[in-house]
């Protein structure tokens, strides 16, 4: 039997590294960001890294399910490097900026990379690690990296900048995304299955976005990531101006505050795969919306500090609860063909959610106060997680009876349970594509929304 630990295969294992070494320069960088942001703009800092940040989430939102329609066209390690090396590129030029559009355009274009290559490893570890203890202890982690990420990257960027200006930070974020490029070169990775999918570009680019929003287990996850971008927003917009304003507090005490938040979802991550051998996915990530739901009610009677740490934690430890199963979710969700555009679909409709929130939350707050906008919020997670549970079949079968309509078309195939058809003989060697019609069939087997399941099974 092999062994549940991820880290024991080589190519994860590097993947990994990899991942890590780039969020540490990522964090590094965006400290070296709110500096020059406040060096350029002074007072006015806060509306310029805000500004910044919107561009960042449109980034993702627009770029992510172009490069997944599209990331079936191009040798997967090539196109991983090459959005390394274009990153590394990027960070390194934003100190040489001197108008603050300098500032929006390059962060645009970085993100622009960055959506693109987070999906695509996100789509590759499944293929990497098939087995789905390992796969679940994977996700674990990189949920713990990304939280680590934000809770270390302050004191790393504070340590180094006792030796370096600012601008070494993101010459720091340059050298860890060459480091992550290096890394990949030398990363056995599976190869890209050949797809030859029908349809214009516009069909090729939005096939993930419209597959993921006919699935139902999909729609549902939707749901419950507008409840964790609730959640999520109102402890990073609404925390600085609670803990200053309405308690009086230090800024020390704002980072507690944040760190509570955070130390909730690290060892909610750490929970999820021995919970997952005993509860269902839908189970697990309900049960996270309530637990968000509950602690933003809790806000919005006003706690005070060392009751906001204890709440906070609550929130940390939902949103963690939603997030670590999310990707057995897609993944189950997609065949091999097609995980990149599922992924970078999820990547995208994700961020849209934080995009919106945090705005919502931002002038909830400033107009109707803290402790109101949590219980509008706290709504809204409930809200939200009843919609899921209510999308989300309870008996969520993966082997589905379904009908296919008889029908012709052409594309790259394989003869299997789909394409079983006489040839004449010109047709070459498997994959091939030639005119080929499909009969009319029923069968049941493990169903997700392709090239030849357009519709889910009892939806109109």
């Amino acid at each position: 039997m092999a062994s549940a630990n991820p880290l024991h295969n080589q190519s994860f294992r590097k993947l990994f590294m990899a991942q890590v070494i780039a969020l540490l320069g990522t964090g590094l960088s965006t400290v070296g960001l709110t500096l020059l942001a406040y060096e350029m703009a002074g007072g006015n800092a806060a509306a310029v890294l805000g500004t910044a940040l919107a561009f960042k989430m449109l980034a993702y939102v627009f770029f992510a399910p172009i490069i997944g329609g599209l990331a079936h066209r191009f040798a997967r390690k090539p196109l991983l490097i090459t959005m390394d090396i274009c990153r590394a590129l990027i960070i390194v030029a934003i100190p040489l900026v001197s108008e603050l559009w300098q500032i929006y355009l390059l962060i645009f274009s970085l993100n622009l990379f960055s959506a693109g290559f987070t999906p695509v490893i996100a789509a590759t570890i499944p293929e990497i690690l098939p087995e789905q203890r390992q796969y679940t202890r994977a996700l674990s982690m990189s949920r713990l990296a990304y939280d680590l990420e934000s809770l270390l990257s302050p004191l790393l960027a504070g340590v180094a900048l006792l030796f370096m200006s600012y601008s070494g930070l993101f010459v720091a974020n340059s050298i860890a995304f060459g480091i992550s490029a290096g890394l990949i070169l030398v990363t056995a990775l599976p190869p890209v299955a050949d797809v030859d999918r029908p349809g214009n570009l516009w069909h090729q680019i939005s096939f993930g976005v419209r597959a993921y929003l006919r699935t139902p287990r999909l729609r549902g996850l939707l749901a419950l990531y507008l409840g964790v971008a609730s959640a999520s927003a109102m402890v990073i917009v609404n925390t600085v101006v609670y803990v200053r304003e309405y308690l009086g507090g230090s800024e020390f005490d704002v980072a507690m505050a944040l760190g509570a938040a955070g130390l909730g979802s690290m060892l909610a991550a750490l929970a999820v795969p021995r919970i997952l051998e005993r509860v269902s996915d839908r189970g697990v990530m309900l049960s996270g919306s309530v637990a968000m739901a509950a602690g933003l009610l809790l806000v919005a009677g006003g706690p005070g500090y060392y009751a906001m740490l204890a709440v906070w934690f609550l929130v940390g430890l939902g949103w963690s609860l939603v997030q670590t199963p999310a990707g057995r979710v897609v993944n189950r969700s997609s065949s091999n063909s097609d995980r990149s555009a599922y992924f970078s679909a999820q990547f995208a409709l994700s961020h849209a959610c934080w995009l919106l929130f945090y705005l919502v939350a931002g002038q909830l707050g400033s107009s109707l106060g803290v402790e109101f906008t949590a219980l509008l919020l706290a709504i809204n997670v409930a809200v939200c997680a009843v919609i899921a549970a209510m999308i989300w079949p309870r008996s969520d079968r993966e082997v589905l009876m379904h009908t296919h309509p008889e029908t012709s078309h052409e594309h790259l195939h394989y003869h299997d349970l789909h394409h079983d058809h006489e040839h004449e003989g010109w047709e070459g060697p498997e994959p091939h594509s030639h005119p080929h019609r499909h009969r009319s069939l029923r069968h049941a087997h493990r169903y997700v929304i392709d090239d030849h399941h357009a519709i889910w099974p009892g939806s109109s």
